[in-house]
């Protein structure tokens, strides 16, 4: 096996304390017949933990060494897949050395362990070419990363020979893209200690959808419209949803992304105080055949602050263009995003700052930037009753629906107000008290 690893080109450079190099360079070993058998067994039982780790992280079933090397594929970011994600790659220098790549790759694949067991009297690689998976559980991992793995390993194992093996490979580049960008919806960027900034995917996100949401169809329809726009390809604008709290606006954009993954949309979600990043994160996505949300949730500013000055730069008016490929949605309690206060009412009442209608027209143009603006207001007391009843209907709440009502005007009383999120939580509370008295 490390004869392959070794030979690699475009796929090669592993990592350091990559599983697949670390378990090349133990076999070299013990190929060289001069090894300490107790070290060398404890050494491949540290790898293939590392590797069910992996396995559980992303759930991998079966034949975890064949979804291993297909998550290896799928997260191998090179000059090649990168291409092939975007474009049919023509035959050239580029697909030889590609190919050739495949061949080496589908030895590894198909590796036969069991010489490396007999020699170290161990079984622990045909549990694991036959594993079976705990009940899945679908907020543990990424699920599409999972159905993805379970996919590309699948038609890998079918492939009849090495030129088919290859195109099995590109089409999933083409059809479902490469690396973490490829794989995963939606991420969150962490500061490096050395300074500059990694993706985060987020693998926990909510599985909801718009329907999900009761009311606001006017609403929906105008954020709908716009993503739609926005991954066909057409121009289409930056949005701001504002309103009262917990009446479904940050709901409205995860559904937004459910929705549309499969179509390619991607969403970064990023804080007030990583505005100083907004143009590395656009240089590191804007060539990228995917279509991205800059998501900014809760998004206010309070007086003193001047990070939305990164902003309105980066939506319009900075000399670089905003990349076709990139939208920025943001949610907001405040409509026009800034603090105001009656001294921004008339310039007179400002000592320090002689211009000071110019000073708030600069503030609140940051709110003009945004293309749509659309508005959640709280629901009146009959619309709260229906999003109530709706979603205890939807939940097998088995109440009569004038005690629900009434039960529900209660409980907003004490928690929280008439709003879209204290329902869901007085809907999570009867879920409950039901499987108590089922019990």
């Amino acid at each position: 096996m490390n004869q392959e690893i070794s030979e690699l080109f475009m796929y090669g450079g592993l990592e350091e304390d990559s599983i697949l190099g670390k378990l090349g360079e133990i076999f070299e070993v013990i190929k060289s017949g001069n090894y300490n058998k107790s070290r060398v067994i404890r050494d491949v039982k540290e790898q293939l933990k590392r590797l069910l780790v992996v396995a559980t992280d992303y759930g991998f079933d079966k034949n975890l060494w064949h979804n291993y090397i297909a998550f290896f594929l799928m997260m191998n970011e090179n000059p090649f897949s990168l291409v092939c994600e975007k474009s049919v790659i023509s035959e050239g220098t580029v697909t030889t050395i590609v190919q050739e790549d495949f061949v080496r790759i589908r030895k590894i694949f198909f590796y036969d362990f069991s010489q490396v067991e007999k020699e170290l009297g161990v079984d622990c690689f045909s549990i694991l070419s036959n594993y079976q998976a705990v009940k899945k559980n679908k907020k543990i991992y990424n699920w599409n990363v999972s159905e993805k793995v379970q996919y590309l390993s699948k038609r890998m194992e079918e492939a009849a020979d090495d030129k088919e093996f290859y195109q099995v490979i590109t089409d999933f580049y083409r059809d479902y893209g490469v690396g973490s960008f490829g794989l995963n919806k939606a991420f969150r960027i962490e500061e490096n200690p050395s300074g500059g900034i990694r993706f985060i995917a987020i693998n926990n996100m909510d599985v909801v959808t718009l329907d999900d949401l009761v009311g606001y169809e006017l609403q929906k329809k105008k954020l709908v419209e716009n993503t739609e726009a926005f991954v066909s390809g057409n121009r289409a604008n930056n949005v701001l949803l504002f309103g009262d709290s917990g009446t479904g606006k940050s709901t409205s954009i995860k559904a937004i992304i459910n929705q549309y993954y499969d179509r390619g949309l991607r969403m970064i979600e990023i804080y007030k105080h990583q505005f100083k990043y907004l143009s590395t994160i656009i240089s590191t996505i804007k060539n990228r055949n995917y279509k991205f949300i800059i998501y900014m949730d809760d998004l206010s500013f309070e007086e003193n602050e001047i990070e939305y000055k990164f902003l309105k730069a980066v939506i319009e008016g900075g000399v670089e263009t905003k990349p076709d490929n990139i939208l920025i949605y943001a949610t907001s309690n405040r409509r026009h995003l800034i603090k105001e206060t009656w001294n921004d009412k008339e310039d007179h009442t400002n000592q320090d700052d002689i211009h000071h209608s110019d000073t708030v027209e600069e503030k609140l143009s940051l709110v003009n930037r945004f293309g749509i603006t659309i508005g959640y207001v709280k629901p009146m007391p009959k619309e709260f009753e229906n999003i109530v009843v709706t979603l205890a209907r939807r939940a097998g709440i088995s109440m009569e629906e004038d005690v629900l009502k009434k039960e529900a005007m209660k409980w907003e009383m004490s928690h929280g107000g008439i709003s879209g999120r204290t329902a869901q939580q007085f809907i999570n509370y009867l879920i409950y008290q039901q499987k108590k008295d089922e019990a």
